[in-house]
């Protein structure tokens, strides 16, 4: 039986360090990276984002970064089918695919697949957003707990995006995505009786992060405080002079965008936007790591450490990726 080729996953929250760690690999691996990041993917998201320089994309590329306009959609299921097709360009001149990022449901959808959903229905979409617009995003989160208590139990009720797209796959198909994806579960079972594995890699998986929880809401605080140093507010203004672009997009959904969205329409002051801000950014390191807690095989590393490389360097030789 053939070895599986080489893949990498460098995961972790927010503000962990993950890029830098990615370029120090790059520089003595032969690897490609690969960006693993929902909001990485739009074009003109570039500070609220912490998207990698131009100077540092031009030296180190990643693929998956600036390939969309921020007025379309990306779902799981897109970013499954381009990594594939990244990984496998990368594999096949000799290199090892290095995915950095931290979408962890991007990661689950590339190791487990997903499963058929049905597709987006705008008209069903757009009934949802009347009605949390009428009553409000919990009183939509109680209807999900009745027909979908798994994924109401998942998402948070302050998270319109996935809340909307889980009563939409409802109210499409009449079933829930619990039952959908019980039903990809045991086919994915099935395929790897079979001895077909559903990601066709050997994968080491590193996550790195502060040990001390605080240290990390520190690194938030003050990333989100340089983003609007940076010129930030200028950016989303931008954005907003485009009269296709509006509060309910995905991408202007993205952590720290909605909040500045939110302060230019006069819905929050200044201070209240950079609480919130930093609340959300919070929010979100602490979704990545509930995903991260239950991953498998994972090895971790501490951001505050000096000798990360040299520790990743040892762990991916032990499983295998050097040889």
């Amino acid at each position: 039986m053939n070895q599986l080729p080489p893949a990498i996953f460098l995961m972790g929250p927010t503000a962990a360090g993950k890029t830098d760690l990615a370029i120090e690999l790059t520089k003595v691996l032969p690897c490609e990276l690969i960006s693993v990041d929902s909001a990485l993917v739009y074009r003109g998201m570039d500070i609220g984002t912490a998207k990698p320089s131009k100077a540092l994309l031009a030296e180190f590329p990643h693929r998956l970064i600036d390939i969309l306009d921020p007025v379309e959609a990306y779902s799981a299921a897109d970013f499954r089918r381009d990594a594939l097709e990244a990984m496998a360009d990368i594999t096949a001149r000799g290199k090892i695919p290095l995915l950095v990022g931290g979408t962890m449901l991007y990661y689950k959808a590339l190791v487990e697949g997903l499963a058929d959903m049905p597709a987006a229905d705008p008209q069903v979409r757009a009934e949802i957003e009347e009605e949390a617009a009428r009553l409000g995003w919990q009183a939509l989160h109680d209807q999900l707990a009745v027909i979908d208590p798994v994924s109401a139990a998942r998402i948070h009720p302050n998270d319109p995006q996935r809340l909307s797209r889980a009563l939409e796959v409802y109210r499409v198909s009449g079933q829930s995505m619990t039952e959908l994806r019980a039903r990809q579960s045991a086919q994915s079972t099935e395929a790897g009786a079979s001895g077909q594995p559903q990601l066709p890699y050997t994968v080491a998986n590193l996550a790195i992060a502060p040990a001390n929880r605080q240290v990390l809401h520190a690194r938030i605080k003050q990333r989100f405080t340089q983003m609007l140093e940076q010129g930030f507010i200028d950016e989303v203004v931008a954005l907003r002079k485009r009269s296709d672009l509006h509060s309910g997009l995905p991408s202007i959904r993205a952590v720290g965008y909605r909040q500045v969205w939110d302060y230019l329409d006069g819905k929050l002051t200044s201070a209240e936007m950079q609480e919130r801000g930093i609340i959300a950014t919070r929010q979100l390191a602490k979704r990545q790591f509930t995903w991260l807690r239950s991953w498998a095989d994972l090895h971790w590393l501490d951001s505050l450490d000096c000798d990360n490389l040299p520790r990743a360097l040892k762990y991916l030789g032990t499983v295998s990726i050097l040889s």
